[in-house]
């Protein structure tokens, strides 16, 4: 058996777990998954099966779009509502066309601090693994493309926008750097993937509903 399977993960669980899920359901050991999903996050997941675990890099290479709502206001440890709250403003006074604006100046080529609760590996430890115990550790700027930044909905302290971009962006990061950059600091408390390459959420399957007949060939 071998293919994809376009996957809506659920809030609340791993990359990790949706793969153990689809290779127990399946019963084959050779399953992976093409780009990570933060536990909060839902949405447009990859799953390879067998021989097509080879494509991995062609999958994570994809660009992506996200639909995501920060909260104004609140600096936490993780840049989302499940870390450790380390600052709040006062958000009253901005507005929807500073948002806007501050939005504008992330469109484009830029460099984005990994965050420290990422999966992203140094001195072959992820950073991830490294935050849970405390440890922080000086990342590298990388290299990221972001081609739409809009807001959807304007209704402090929640902003709910669109985004999309290339592989390696990190949504978190980008809520806390405009949070930063608006002086009243952010977090997210909501993402959706909703495309990944050409698979869209509209044609992802929930993980109750899994079969073989969701199963498809890709030749790329």
């Amino acid at each position: 058996m071998e293919g994809i399977i376009v996957v809506n993960k659920p809030d609340g669980m791993t990359s990790h777990d949706v793969v153990a899920r689809v290779r127990k359901k399946f019963n084959m050991r050779r399953v992976g998954h093409a780009g990570t999903l933060d536990p909060l996050a839902t949405g447009v997941l990859v799953v390879l099966l067998g021989k097509a675990t080879k494509l991995f890099n062609k999958f994570v290479a994809f660009d992506k779009a996200y639909r995501a709502t920060l909260i104004l206001g609140m600096a936490t440890t993780s840049a989302d509502i499940q870390g450790k709250v380390i600052e709040r403003k006062t958000y009253d006074h901005i507005t929807q066309k500073q948002v806007e604006d501050i939005f504008k100046n992330f469109v484009g080529n830029i460099e984005q601090i990994p965050p420290m609760v990422s999966a992203v590996k140094i001195a072959g430890r992820k950073l991830y693994q490294l935050a849970r115990k405390g440890i922080e550790v000086e990342r590298k700027p990388r290299q990221i493309r972001i081609d739409c930044l809009r807001i959807e909905e304007f209704n402090p302290p929640e902003v709910k926008f669109y985004l999309e971009c290339s592989k390696g962006t990190y949504v978190r990061q980008l809520a806390e750097d405009a949070g930063k950059a608006l002086g009243c600091g952010a977090c997210i408390c909501q993402i959706q993937r909703t495309k990944v390459g050409t698979f869209s959420i509209e044609e992802a399957v929930d993980i109750k509903d899994l079969n073989e007949s969701h199963i498809r060939n890709w030749k790329g």
